[in-house]
This record gives C-alpha cells, sequence and structure tokens, in this order.
C-alpha cells in the first residue's frame, strides 16, 4: 500500500502542473472570487477526471488482464506514453494563446453549483484527457496486477496530491498568474511532454528486457526481507 501511495504522489504533482484553459481559469477564479469558489470548481474537474479514471480502467481492464504477465504490454504502454509526448510536443507551435476572458465573467457571476459544473464540464470535453488516464492505466496497470484495492489506492494519491497542489495554487494564485508569460508556459509544456517520453521509454525498455527487471524486483524484495 505504502509502494501504491509513493506511486501516485508524483503523478499527482505532474498533474497539477499541465497547463491548460483549467488551470488559468483556476486562478483567475480564486484572484476574483475567491479561495472557496476556487476550490469547488476544481472539485468539479477533479469529479470529470474520477469520470475518465473510470472509463478507461474499465475500457482497458479486460485487455490488461489477458496481456498481463506479458513483456508486451509494457511495450505498448511505453508506445502510447511517448506517442502521447509527442504529439503533445508537436502541437505546442500550433498552440494559440488561451483565450479565458469570456469563461471567467461567466463563472464568476455564477453560484458555487454553477462553479462546480463550469470544473466539470470544461475538464470533461477536452478528450485529451482520457487519452492521458488511459496511458497511466496501461502503464501502472501491469505493476498493480490490475488488484482494484491497489489501483484505487493509486487513483485516490493521485487526486489527493493533485488537490493539495492546487490548494497552495489558489492560495498563490496573484504571484502564479504573474509568472505565466507565453515563453514560461512553452517552457513548462515542453518539459511535461518530454517527461512523458522519458517515462514511456523507460516502461518500453521493461518490456524489451524482461529478466534484467525480474532481477531487479527480487533485489528489491531481498532487500525488503532483511528490513
Amino acid at each position: 500500500m505504502i509502494n501504491d501511495i509513493l506511486a501516485g504522489i508524483p503523478w499527482g504533482i505532474f498533474l497539477s502542473f499541465m497547463i491548460g484553459p483549467v488551470f488559468f481559469i483556476l486562478l483567475e477564479t480564486s484572484i476574483i472570487k475567491g479561495f472557496r469558489a476556487a476550490l469547488v470548481f476544481d472539485l468539479g474537474v477533479v469529479f470529470a477526471d474520477a469520470i475518465f479514471i473510470s472509463i478507461a480502467y474499465l475500457g482497458s481492464y479486460r485487455m490488461i488482464k489477458s496481456l498481463e504477465d506479458k513483456p508486451s504490454l509494457f511495450i505498448f504502454g511505453g508506445i502510447i506514453m511517448v506517442a502521447y509526448g509527442i504529439i503533445s510536443f508537436l502541437s505546442l507551435h500550433k498552440e494559440k494563446k488561451i483565450n479565458t476572458k469570456a469563461i471567467d465573467n461567466e463563472i464568476i457571476r455564477k453560484n458555487y453549483l454553477s462553479l462546480f459544473f463550469k470544473g466539470l464540464f470544461l475538464n470533461i470535453i477536452n478528450i485529451g484527457v482520457l487519452g492521458f488516464w488511459l496511458a497511466i492505466i496501461i502503464s501502472i496497470g501491469p505493476t498493480m496486477e490490475m488488484q482494484t484495492s491497489r489501483m484505487m489506492t493509486f487513483f485516490i494519491t493521485v487526486i489527493v496530491t493533485y488537490l493539495v497542489i492546487d490548494c497552495l495554487k489558489i492560495i498563490l494564485a496573484k504571484q502564479l498568474k504573474s509568472k505565466m508569460t507565453p515563453t514560461n508556459i512553452l517552457k513548462i509544456k515542453q518539459g511535461i511532454s518530454i517527461v512523458l517520453m522519458i517515462f514511456g521509454v523507460v516502461l518500453m525498455s521493461q518490456g524489451f528486457f524482461p529478466n534484467e527487471k525480474e532481477m531487479v524486483k527480487k533485489a528489491f524484495q531481498k532487500i525488503e526481507n532483511k528490513q
């Protein structure tokens, strides 16, 4: 369980700094409407993530179980992760400046229920989020043997970490927004894409060299037994 929690924390941090319309609207809502309003908006975003996680998990469960002990699954998951990173990286030069003003003006006039559904809607219309969660499930599923309890622990950790970091973002909204220049935004997005590609390559290596992976796993088990 501890290992699953530790595995989820970096992903929660990583997810929190993926920059898109939701990121800026969260900061804008915090500055104009306050912490509580921004948190309610963020809960809507998280609820959309929970929906995507459920869809991705149920959709990939049978396939992953059928290939659970086969190295090809690691290769497949790695390819998806690398492809996701490459597509994200290449699409950056086509990306236009995010115009959130109209959305912001709509959000700040509404009540908390409307804020929640705005967060839900803005996240759920981005089909790329579903692809992201699918890539993560295919990547980490085999390492957790697709055990529901372990997967739940992992994803709850990801979401809780994500919310904690977002709370810090909400508190520091004014400072963060002043730092989000077009150049800095581009650098962060490029960095995220590169990290995804690196993770995908590492994952593929586990499929290409299954014997070495098993040796490392046994070495860790010996260390844990000694402790």
